[in-house]
């Protein structure tokens, strides 16, 4: 009796009482969230094919295919767009590392001309004056003051002569496609380079005094005094005469068609009259 009330008397028995027992708890919640895992990702592959469905949908419709082959056309002009600023950005960084060398290489010739022109030796003898005044004497019995060897003319400063700056990047990119066509950006700019050199020529011979002109020269003095007109007063001109003289341009339709992008770009204007057409240096 009495080990029968002991036994009754113990406190009941828990779980734990009888050893370690796994954590259901635990099981259960990773089974909860791997299965909200998998249908997150279902609604997401379930989403993605309604997207698609529409978007196949959207293609399908003839009022939006217009606007879709529309849409690859200018990705296609903007991939391209794209190309070419990476290849002039290519460019100027070329030309920008080539501008630093050279301004290091000036910096180092500055400095060591610099440092040679503090540091002259004392030994090395003075310059010399150009021009010294000395005196002549003409005879001994007379003994009249010398005139100076050396008197410097006054020299006139050479005339304006007005020229064609050359045509930027800039300003070739932005002429239109039918006016450029085929020709390079080099092309135009030799063009340019040819009618400058033949106005310089031209007005050096108008500068010239009629004294030092040879018979060719004087008549062509006199043809260019006879191509002016009330409209060209004051300005550089040239007429296709003048660019056959002086350079080895030629005068087709290649140069005519030059001829249209420089007026556009504003290099040059044209005046015609007395059927001659006149060739205006803007």
């Amino acid at each position: 009796m009495a080990s029968a009330r002991a036994l009754l008397s113990l406190p009941p028995a828990t779980s734990g009482s009888y050893g370690p027992q796994p954590p259901a708890s635990s099981s259960g919640n990773m089974a909860s969230s791997d299965l909200e895992d998998l249908c997150a990702h279902i609604n997401t592959k379930i989403s993605t094919i309604k997207k698609t469905l529409q978007l196949r949908n959207m293609g399908q419709e003839p009022s939006l295919k217009s606007v879709l082959c529309k849409i690859g056309h200018e990705m296609f002009l903007l991939s391209d767009l794209l190309n070419k600023m990476e290849i002039e950005v290519e460019h100027q960084e070329k030309l920008k590392n080539t501008l630093k060398e050279m301004q290091e290489s000036f910096e180092r010739d500055y400095n060591e001309a610099q440092h040679l022109c503090e540091n002259i030796p004392p030994h090395l003898p003075k310059a010399i004056p150009k021009c010294t005044v000395g005196v002549i004497v003409k005879s001994e019995e007379q003994g009249k003051a010398a005139e100076p060897e050396c008197v410097k003319k006054p020299t006139k400063e050479p005339k304006f002569i007005k020229e064609a700056p050359l045509v930027t990047a800039q300003e070739f990119e932005g002429v239109p496609a039918y006016m450029r066509g085929r020709l390079t950006y080099d092309q135009i700019n030799g063009v340019v380079q040819d009618l400058n050199k033949a106005v310089v020529s031209k007005y050096k011979i108008l500068h010239q005094p009629m004294k030092s002109m040879s018979s060719a020269v004087r008549n062509l003095y006199h043809r260019f005094l006879e191509e002016e007109t009330k409209d060209t007063k004051g300005e550089f001109f040239i007429v296709e005469a003048d660019i056959k003289e002086f350079t080895q341009l030629k005068v087709d339709k290649r140069f005519h068609s030059i001829l249209n992008i420089l007026r556009h770009c504003q290099r040059v204007r044209e005046v015609r009259g007395a059927r001659l057409v006149r060739y205006v240096i803007c």
